[in-house]
């Protein structure tokens, strides 16, 4: 274990082309790292007195009333780590009802039944800070500063994310923060390969139990490994295992996290060769205050894919054809140092068609007239190569792939400091506004924990 402070940190991502396919094995999705991370932050801690039992506690001070503290106890027949939520601050208000956070919690059991069942059992108490760089959540322009991770001023739960995969960051870079504190190196390496392995499966564990079910992975594997071709792994190796505290969940975790069980090997498919950005392209996003159900999204395209069989797999189909030739036009570009974007724009049209076609099938407003108008005024400004919206779609986000100057930037907030988008049925409107993040070829990284001290507190 070690002695002194551990910092690590995970990136944001934009799933750029792969939306809805990436949740079948069949496809692939291209996933982009952002440069913005979460950073998580272990150092010891003394427990609080009259505490019988070991206690972590858990900070996130950019956010009102973020602090969470759990018992954790060894559960018995290999049970790994049983955590429990402690009631804080009971005595100041009788109503006091515990603010928790799943992620956390569930993160937190999963990593400690693993140190448990690998290291050492004898885990000390300790204080955990969790910082997000500013651009995962809006906040009004009243409100910036040059604070370099900004006080939000709301609780957790008020504030509005901005959809760059904060929960999957999250969880990845706290798993890694806590594994590389309690575990020996030579147990847990998070700078090398085997041990990146190791982090990707536990921390897809993890981030599953807490959503509740089994997602495509994709964000897990681009806060690992930074921007990537995805495969998605099997569902059916995440669906044996129990829950921390019920028996022999040490041991299946173990199995799960290195691989040795009956599931043997995961069949996740992470390409980092096969991505590349241009010398002279960025990628941007705009944040669409709004926003969108995605579950209930997700839901209903699924369905209807099922409803109507062949005729969706033509969609599909088309789809992961245009979405490769993406992928391989950018590859083409950053490999001949062509200035000629012609044929990325063409691409991005194509994907842009085969989404509108999906959106139209299903009934899904996956690129919604409102967006649609927004990214075709996007697309007219000069330096823009196109844009799309990632991921699920609806009204979160744009994408834009942009040539890499300040100019090209200058035009854009031009446009969008005026622009109002309609949301969904409740007829709200939202406004548009750049955030500062671009592409991040890098993923997990441990940090200098020095640089954060200033946000620690006992």
């Amino acid at each position: 274990m070690s002695q002194s402070a551990v910092a690590v940190s995970a990136p944001g991502k934009v799933l750029l082309a792969g939306g809805y396919l990436v949740l079948d094995r069949k496809y692939n999705g291209l996933v982009f790292g952002l440069d913005a991370r979460i950073h998580v932050c272990v150092k010891p801690f003394e427990s609080s007195s009259g505490v019988t039992f070991s206690e972590i506690t858990v900070k996130s001070p950019q956010f009102q009333n973020a602090v969470w503290e759990y018992g954790y106890r060894l559960a018995g027949e290999d049970g790994g780590v049983k955590v429990t939520q402690l009631r804080i601050c009971a005595f100041r208000d009788a109503d006091f009802k515990l603010n928790r956070n799943p992620f956390v919690e569930t993160a937190l059991a999963f990593a400690l039944s693993y140190v448990s069942s690998v290291g050492s059992s004898n885990i000390s108490p300790s204080s955990i800070t969790i910082l997000a760089d500013n651009d995962y959540y809006s906040t009004s322009s009243a409100s910036l500063t040059d604070a370099r991770f900004h006080d939000f001023g709301v609780p957790l739960s008020e504030a509005n994310k901005t959809g760059l995969g904060s929960s999957a960051a999250l969880v990845t870079a706290f798993t890694a923060a806590v594994l590389s504190y309690y575990l020996p190196q030579k147990v847990f390496d998070l700078t090398s390969e085997s041990g990146k392995r190791k982090l990707h499966n536990l921390a897809q564990a993890a981030h599953c139990a807490a959503q509740g079910k089994v997602g495509s992975g994709f964000d897990v594997a681009s806060a690992v490994y930074g921007s990537c071709l995805y495969r998605r792994f099997s569902p059916p190796i995440l669906s044996a295992h129990g829950e921390p505290g019920t028996p022999e969940f040490g041991k299946q975790l173990v199995d799960i996290v290195d691989e040795s069980g009956t599931n043997g090997q995961w069949d996740t498919e992470i390409i980092k060769d096969q991505v590349k950005v241009p010398e002279g392209i960025r990628l941007v996003m705009c944040d669409v205050s709004c926003g969108s159900q995605t579950p209930g999204m997700v839901k209903q395209v699924l369905a209807w894919r099922k409803d109507t069989g062949a005729e969706a797999e033509k969609v599909w189909e088309g789809l992961q054809d245009v979405n490769e030739g993406l992928s391989q036009e950018l590859v083409k570009l950053a490999e001949s140092g062509s200035k000629d974007y012609s044929p990325l724009r063409q691409r991005i049209q194509a994907i842009r068609k085969g989404i509108r076609e999906m959106s139209e099938q299903s009934g899904v407003p996956i690129e919604p007239p409102a967006q649609t108008g927004l990214l075709d005024a996007c697309s007219k400004v000069d330096g823009v190569i196109g844009g799309v919206v990632p991921g699920a779609g609806g009204y979160d986000a744009v994408a834009l792939l942009i040539e890499d100057r300040e100019e090209v930037v200058q035009k854009l907030q031009g446009l969008l400091s005026s622009w109002k988008i309609e949301g969904e049925a409740d007829g709200s409107m939202g406004r548009v506004s750049m955030l500062g993040v671009k592409q991040e070829m890098e993923g997990v990284r441990v940090e200098q924990s020095g640089k954060y001290a200033e946000w620690w507190s006992e």
